[in-house]
C-alpha cells in the first residue's frame, strides 16, 4: 500500500476527537488506510449483512461489545447507530476512539451534522494524487490521464476498459437505488456520460435534461447524488464583483481522468494524445490535483473559477483571506503568447489582492515570464 498523504491528517484528528470519520468514493482505499493508521483498533464492515442486522436490531448491545472503540466501516448502512455513538462519546470523550467509513456524503455527513457535530474529525479521501502514487518517476502525461488514480487500476494493474464499467455499474446500482428511487437506470447512466461530455463547462441543468429526457428538477437531483458520492466535483464561481458582469454558474468536472476517458470512450493513451477534449482532461486533472492537497490536509479548499459575461476567464482561482491565486491551465506543450491574456486581465482588475499568478502546461519546461509563474505539469504533479 502506498504511504497516503491523509494519514497525518488521520492521526492528528486522532488527538483530538474522540470520533475520526474517512469519506469519499468507493474504492479508493478508505478501509485500507483506517486499518492502517489504527491497526489496535477491530474491524467491523457493516456490508456484512449478519453483522449490519444486528446493529439495526440491538444498536446498544451491538456497539456495547466495543468498549474501547473500533472502525465501523460503511456506516452509512446502518443510520440508527448516531445516535448511540453520541450518547457514548458523550460519556467518554477519549480521542480517536471510533473511526467511522462512508462511501457517500448524504449518509455519513447527514448524521455527523445531526448527531456528531462537534465530536467528529472529518477527513476526505479521493483517489491519489499523482505524487502519492507517482512520486518522482512519471509515466508520459497522456498515459497517467488515461489511466486515471483510482487504486484498482494501478494497484492491481487492471485495465480501464475491464475495470471502470464493474466500477460504474456496481455505483449505478447500489448507491444510487439506495440514495434515490431511480425506475430507469439506462437514463441514470446516459446521464452520467452527459455530465462526462461537459467536464470543465458550465453546468446546463436545461441542457442536460433535454438530452436525457428528464425534468429540471430531476437533473439538478441526480447532479446532488453525483457531488454527493464523489463521482463528481461543482466548481463554484467566485462572485467578487470588480465592475463587471459575473457567471454565476458551477463548473463541473469528474472525480478522475481515467474514469472520465473511459465514459468519453477514450481507447488509450494513443487515442487522448489527438482527442477533441484532451484540454478539457488535462485542466480536470489539475483541478482534481488541487482539491487533493487540500483535502488530504484537512482543509476546505477555497477553489473556485472566474468568468465574466465578456468571456474573461480565469481557470481556477485560489482564495486564501483576502489573497487570490491565479491559475490558467493549458494543456498543449507549447505555451503560445496569447495565453497570457486572461491573467494580466484579471491582474488589472483585481490589482494589489492578487498574490500570485501561474500557467500551468503540458510541456517539461518551469520558468518565469513576465511574473507569471510558468509551470509545466511534471513540477505541478510533485507539489504532493
Amino acid at each position: 500500500m502506498k504511504a497516503r498523504s491523509a494519514s497525518q491528517t488521520l492521526e492528528e484528528l486522532g488527538k483530538f476527537f474522540p470520533i475520526v470519520a474517512l469519506t469519499g468514493p468507493r474504492q479508493v482505499g478508505k478501509t485500507t488506510l483506517a486499518r492502517l493508521q489504527f491497526p489496535e483498533k477491530p474491524y467491523v464492515s457493516l456490508e456484512n449483512p449478519d453483522l449490519r442486522e444486528q446493529a439495526q436490531t440491538d444498536p446498544r448491545g451491538f456497539l456495547a461489545r466495543y468498549t474501547d472503540g473500533a472502525i465501523l466501516d460503511e456506516i452509512q448502512r446502518v443510520p440508527e447507530l448516531f445516535s448511540y455513538l453520541q450518547q457514548i462519546v458523550d460519556e467518554n470523550r477519549t480521542p480517536g476512539r471510533f473511526v467511522l467509513t462512508g462511501s457517500h456524503q448524504f449518509g455519513l455527513r447527514s448524521k455527523i451534522s445531526q448527531s456528531l457535530a462537534g465530536r467528529v474529525g472529518l477527513v476526505h479521501l479521493l483517489p491519489f494524487s499523482t505524487s502519492e502514487w507517482h512520486g518522482a518517476d512519471l509515466p508520459n502525461l497522456d498515459d497517467l490521464l488515461f489511466r486515471g488514480l483510482f487504486p484498482p487500476v494501478l494497484d492491481r494493474e487492471i485495465p480501464p476498459h475491464v475495470w471502470f464499467p464493474q466500477y460504474v455499474a456496481t455505483y449505478v446500482e447500489r448507491d444510487v437505488r439506495e440514495i434515490l428511487s431511480i425506475k430507469d437506470l439506462g437514463a441514470f447512466s446516459r446521464f452520467v456520460r452527459l455530465c462526462a461530455a461537459r467536464s470543465g463547462q458550465l453546468l446546463n441543468l436545461s441542457s442536460l435534461a433535454a438530452d436525457c429526457g428528464i425534468t429540471h428538477n430531476t437533473a439538478k437531483s441526480w447532479i446532488d447524488v453525483l457531488e454527493a458520492s464523489y463521482l463528481i466535483v461543482q466548481l463554484r464561481p467566485w462572485h467578487e464583483n470588480f465592475g463587471k458582469r459575473l457567471i454565476k454558474t458551477p463548473k463541473i468536472y469528474l472525480t478522475d481522468t481515467g474514469l472520465l476517458c473511459w465514459m468519453l470512450r477514450i481507447e488509450s493513451a494513443e487515442h487522448l494524445a489527438t482527442h477533441a477534449q484532451r484540454g478539457a482532461i488535462f485542466e480536470n486533472w489539475v483541478v482534481m490535483e488541487s482539491l487533493k492537497r487540500a483535502r488530504n490536509r484537512g482543509a476546505e479548499p477555497n477553489l473556485y473559477f472566474w468568468r465574466d459575461q465578456a468571456g474573461h476567464e480565469i481557470d481556477l482561482l485560489k482564495v486564501e483571506g483576502d489573497h487570490l491565486h491565479a491559475i490558467e491551465i493549458k494543456s498543449g506543450a507549447t505555451v503560445p503568447k496569447d495565453a497570457f491574456k486572461g491573467l494580466a486581465y484579471f491582474q488589472e482588475l483585481s490589482g494589489d489582492r492578487l498574490s500570485s499568478r501561474t500557467l500551468i502546461h503540458g510541456g517539461d519546461g518551469s520558468y518565469k515570464q513576465s511574473g507569471i509563474d510558468v509551470r509545466s505539469w511534471k513540477d505541478e504533479a510533485a507539489r504532493g
